[in-house]
Formats: structure tokens, C-alpha cells, sequence
């Protein structure tokens, strides 16, 4: 309905009606207070502390030059990474859009024609109109559609955060996984070798009488066995070279690294780790901003309800007067406002909104997941980083005594003692375990540090 802007008058009172039923669209997003889960996040999310763990930079963290070098050309490389921050872009661009929704929209349509009536020519007609729209924001839908613009943009740039302490952290444990893997493949030909020793040795003892077919058989046994291992360790470390070439966007090829396991978080970080480092996480501030952009979602399916109120204006030069084409052409202006009230569509308004009010509650129940899942990461890293500084201790000692047993079997069989082969391969065998079990652990406690320094949203 178009009308005169004296007549706007008339439409005062119905705006205002509206307004006082709609005082909950123009409230700006809060997190819900009937949530212990929330409750706890919002309490966390108000401390600050500069010196946590998730605030150190990744090169205080991996101070190994090689690793640092590889996790450069990964930030700088990696496809994920890159399409999330293309991700950033194009939600920059959408807020920015929707922050000019409350410009008017200005168009210029310039006209012309003509017409022949029975062989007669009309005089050419022209009009150049300026016209200008402006969408009054009387029930809140631009600011509601900004505000969402503004969180989803936040988001996605958590989201891109998080693609780089994945990557970061992706990246350490693909290294330190080609590190254990390469100190299995060295102690496993060490250890080959001196079976290789021991077969030769078995066999100048049977020629010499002092041991019988079985035990050169069996030495020869427990060799090859050895042996059979190093495929399989050459074939996973070709796999995680690779793995290591697709995190660094580039075709397989063979990457450097460290020969030692030792890898430790700065010791200020050694303590439990309060809350309010999950409240850094990036994934769970992308799940409370998902939570805020469901919340204006509900908010701008509320304001299907309500009119909308716009105010144009048109002017320009014409000759064209009705029916009548005067010459020369004048000035002109046109001034309107236009209410448009939604009659028959409350049914798809109310489906709308149910809809919406769903979405927010999945994405509430996403938050308090995330929440969980990143006190569950932490408590996970933790416990796995105590029990493995439990088991070395065990662990050494066992290779300590088993060396013993080792020098002290072949001691006893080379002075023709009872030992027997059998108790020299045992003893061989179990020594090669628990060496393997050392490292094992070794790179079990990496891995974990690692987890924690991602699970309290470190890496960017």
C-alpha cells in the first residue's frame, strides 16, 4: 500500500502496538542462566591469565628446529587452513553486507521512447528518475540479521583457529611418530645384527659339541623373526612420511627429522588445568557462537511477524505528464511510505519460528557437548601424560635388569655353565620387548603432551 508521507501518521499507533509486543527481538544474545554446564563456561570465560598454556606460542612449545620448519610450510600450505580462512572472507564480506542494509538503495532508470499513429510521429518521451529506498528497522530484522552476521563471523574465524592448532599439533605428532618409528627400526637392525652374531656363534659351538642341531635351528628361528619386523617398520614409516607430505599440501617425498623422543611442555605448565582454559578452546567458542547466531536466527523468524515499514523517494527530469508530452521537460519529485503487514502467512511464520527454536536448542546442546568433550580432551592428556611418567620409571628398570640377565646367561653358557640356548633366547627376546615397550612409552607421552597443549586451545 503506498501512501502520502502526511498519511504516515496514520500508521503511528499500529507501529507502536507492535512494539510493545516485540521488546524481546532487540535483546542482544546471553548465555542461557538455567545451565550448570553454561554456568560453569561463563565463570571460566571471565578469568584471564596470559601466562596459561594456551597462550604460549607454538614455538615455545616445539622448539625443535626441523619440527618448527615443517609446521611453517604447513601454516603456509595446508588446503584446510586456506579454506578456512576463505571461510573468514567470505562471512566478512556477508557482515559487511549486512551492515549496509540500514543505507537506503539508490537506483537511476532512465526512459525513453516513441510511437507512429498512422503514419504520424510522436515527439519523444524521456524520463531520468532517481529513486531511493530505505527500509525502516522499526522491529528489529536488519540489526537481528547484522548481529547474526557478526557472531558467524566470529565463528568462522574460530573455526579457522582451530584448523591451525589442529594442523600445528597434526603436524608434531606426525613427526615424533616418524621419530619413534625411526628408533624402532634402529634398535630392531641392532638387535638383528647381534642375533645374526648369535646364530654364528651357535653354530661354531655345535661344531665344537657343546650344543646340538635344535639350538642352531632355533637361533636361526628367532633371527629371521627379528628380520620379518623391519619391513613392516620401513613400510609405516614410508605411510607417515606421507602423511606428513599431504599435512604440508605437497607430493610424498622423505621428510628430516630429530633421532631422540624427549620432548617436553615448558615446566611452568606442569598443574592442573583450570577451567577457564577450556574457555579459550577455539572449538568452543565456535559452539557458543553457534549457540548466539541459532539465538538471532529465532529472533529474525520473530520478526516475520510484524510489518515492515519503508519510505521511498523518486525525483528527476521528465517530459512526460500523463497522457501529455510537454517540451521542454521539468522537474519532479515523488515522496511515499509503504506498510506491509503479513494476512496469510502466519502459519508458515509459526512453523518458521518452531523450526528456528529447534536449531537453537540442538545448537545449546552442542555447546554443553563441546564444553564436555574439551574437559574430557584435557582429562584424557593429563592422565595419559602422569601414567606415562609412571610407567618409564618401570619400564627402565625392567631393560636395566634384563641386560643384566642377558650379560649374565651368556656369560654362564660361554664357561660351559647349565644355561641352556633356550634361556639365552628368552632372555634376548625379552629384553628387545621391553626396549621397544621404552619407546613405545616414550612416544605415548609425546603424543599426549602434544593432546594437551591442543586440548587447551594452544596453537594459535
Amino acid at each position: 500500500m503506498m501512501m502520502n508521507l502526511k498519511q504516515l501518521k496514520y500508521i503511528i499507533p499500529v507501529v507502536a502496538a507492535a512494539l510493545l509486543t516485540s521488546c524481546n527481538i532487540y535483546k542482544k544474545y546471553e548465555l542461557p542462566e538455567n545451565n550448570a554446564i553454561v554456568n560453569d563456561y561463563a565463570r571460566a570465560a571471565q578469568a584471564t591469565d596470559s601466562t596459561t598454556l594456551a597462550h604460549l606460542d607454538w614455538q615455545q612449545v616445539f622448539t625443535d628446529p626441523q619440527l618448527q620448519s615443517l609446521i611453517n610450510r604447513a601454516l603456509e600450505a595446508n588446503t584446510n587452513l586456506e579454506n578456512a580462512r576463505q571461510n573468514v572472507v567470505m562471512a566478512q564480506a556477508q557482515l559487511k553486507g549486512a551492515k549496509l542494509s540500514y543505507l537506503p538503495s539508490l537506483s537511476f532508470n532512465p526512459n525513453g521512447g516513441t510511437a507512429s499513429y498512422g503514419g504520424s510521429h510522436m515527439n519523444w518521451s524521456y524520463t531520468l528518475p532517481l529513486a531511493a529506498q530505505w527500509e525502516i528497522d522499526v522491529f528489529g530484522k536488519i540489526l537481528n540479521n547484522k548481529r547474526k552476521a557478526q557472531v558467524d563471523m566470529e565463528q568462522a574465524q574460530d573455526y579457522q583457529h582451530a584448523v591451525r592448532s589442529q594442523i600445528i599439533c597434526g603436524v608434531a605428532n606426525t613427526y615424533y611418530a616418524l621419530v619413534w618409528l625411526n628408533e624402532q627400526l634402529v634398535l630392531t637392525r641392532n638387535t638383528a645384527e647381534i642375533w645374526k652374531e648369535q646364530c654364528e656363534t651357535m653354530q661354531l659351538m655345535k661344531e665344537a659339541g657343546r650344543v646340538n642341531e635344535s639350538a642352531v635351528v632355533q637361533s636361526r628361528a628367532n633371527y629371521y623373526s627379528i628380520m620379518a619386523n623391519i619391513p613392516d617398520l620401513e613400510k609405516s614409516i614410508a605411510q607417515m612420511h606421507n602423511t606428513m607430505s599431504l599435512l604440508l599440501n605437497t607430493y610424498p617425498q622423505t621428510w628430516p627429522v630429530s633421532s631422540s623422543l624427549d620432548f617436553e611442555l615448558p615446566d611452568a605448565t606442569q598443574s592442573d588445568i583450570p577451567l577457564y582454559y577450556l574457555a579459550v578452546r577455539p572449538d568452543v567458542r565456535a559452539a557458543e557462537r553457534g549457540l548466539a547466531s541459532a539465538y538471532y536466527a529465532t529472533n529474525i523468524a520473530r520478526t516475520n511477524f510484524y510489518p515492515s515499514l519503508a519510505i521511498s523517494a523518486q525525483g528527476g527530469f521528465t517530459n512526460l505528464l500523463g497522457s501529455l508530452i510537454t517540451n521542454p521537460g521539468k522537474w519532479f519529485i515523488q515522496l511515499a511510505g509503504q506498510l506491509t503487514a503479513p494476512l496469510f502467512s502466519r502459519g508458515r511464520n509459526i512453523a518458521q519460528l518452531e523450526a528456528a527454536k529447534a536449531q537453537q536448542e540442538v545448537a545449546l546442546n552442542n555447546f554443553e557437548y563441546a564444553v564436555l568433550a574439551a574437559a574430557a580432551d584435557v582429562s584424557d592428556a593429563m592422565v595419559s601424560i602422569n601414567k606415562a611418567d609412571e610407567k618409564s620409571l618401570y619400564l627402565q628398570q625392567q631393560v636395566e635388569q634384563l641386560e643384566k640377565s642377558v650379560e649374565y646367561t651368556e656369560e654362564l653358557m660361554n664357561f660351559g655353565q647349565s644355561t641352556t640356548y633356550l634361556e639365552i633366547l628368552t632372555a634376548r627376546s625379552s629384553l628387545l620387548s621391553a626396549q621397544l615397550a621404552c619407546l613405545a612409552n616414550k612416544h605415548d607421552k609425546a603424543s599426549a603432551l602434544i593432546s594437551l597443549y591442543q586440548a587447551v586451545g594452544g596453537g594459535y
